[in-house]
């Protein structure tokens, strides 16, 4: 997707409806806009939609069960836009498929670098599957393990058979975290910091929930790991080694 794409605003709420408005128009999207499921669903279905933002604390009805719904009629990514900071409600937005997840009030900044980098993570390939093909010229590093390669600068992981991944925007951030630092014990916290989380506290357990959501979709058995392993009462540690197509050294620290 590129600038001039549509991008679905749901939202109830006319200021904030108003605000994402000028925010993608000013950056060359065109934007459509819907206040009730009903009006989100009729567009989702007859569009060809780039992304869709989403706000689940909607007036008379549940922002998640729309979630599911959308998810069911486009391919399109979504970003929750909700005041909402509540890391159960950040953990079922992601798990129903949502792409990212930002509360409001947000830095408008902050909204269209989030943008881009879904819309990034998006694109595929146009060439034949793997990650040569997705590599656009020099300075594309793709970090190779078990048979997979991860492409940070677009967000992208492809199989072992060389098909690309469906990872969510959260899903690639926690696996970029291992692979900087592959055979390491990181601790929840440090995970939290590293995928740019809020403050981790001893029962929250988004991380949890995460490395379990990125587990199913890079182990070859989810219920018996052997990439990302739990180091009871500490942390996880990725255990494999990681090749670096480029001379680029791993994140210190």
């Amino acid at each position: 997707m590129g600038k001039g794409d549509d991008v679905l605003v749901v939202d109830d709420d006319p200021g904030a409806r108003a605000l994402l408005r000028r925010c993608l128009s000013e950056d060359g999207f065109r934007v459509r806009e819907a206040e009730t499921e009903e009006q989100a669903l009729a567009i989702a279905a007859d569009s060809d939609l780039g992304l869709i933002t989403l706000d689940i604390h909607l007036e008379g009805g549940s922002g998640f069960d729309m979630a599911r719904k959308l998810r069911g009629l486009t391919p399109a990514p979504i970003i929750i836009v909700s005041a909402g900071d509540d890391v159960v409600d950040r953990i079922v937005g992601l798990e129903l498929g949502a792409d990212d997840y930002i509360t409001k009030p947000f830095h408008t900044r902050e909204l269209m670098a989030r943008v881009h980098c879904i819309l990034r993570r998006a694109q595929r390939p146009s060439a034949a599957p793997g990650p040569a093909a997705a590599r656009d010229g020099p300075g594309c590093t793709v970090l190779r393990f078990d048979g997979m390669a991860a492409i940070p600068d677009q967000f992208e992981l492809f199989d072992r058979n060389g098909k690309l991944c469906d990872l969510t925007t959260g899903d690639f951030k926690l696996l970029n975290a291992f692979l900087r630092h592959p055979r390491r014990i990181l601790s929840r916290e440090r995970l939290m910091d590293l995928v740019g989380g809020q403050t981790w506290t001893p029962l929250d357990r988004t991380i949890d929930n995460q490395v379990a959501r990125l587990r199913k979709k890079i182990e070859k058995n989810p219920h018996s790991p052997r990439l990302i392993k739990t180091v009871r009462g500490v942390g996880y540690l990725l255990a494999c080694s990681v090749e670096w197509d480029e001379e680029t050294d791993a994140e210190a620290g």
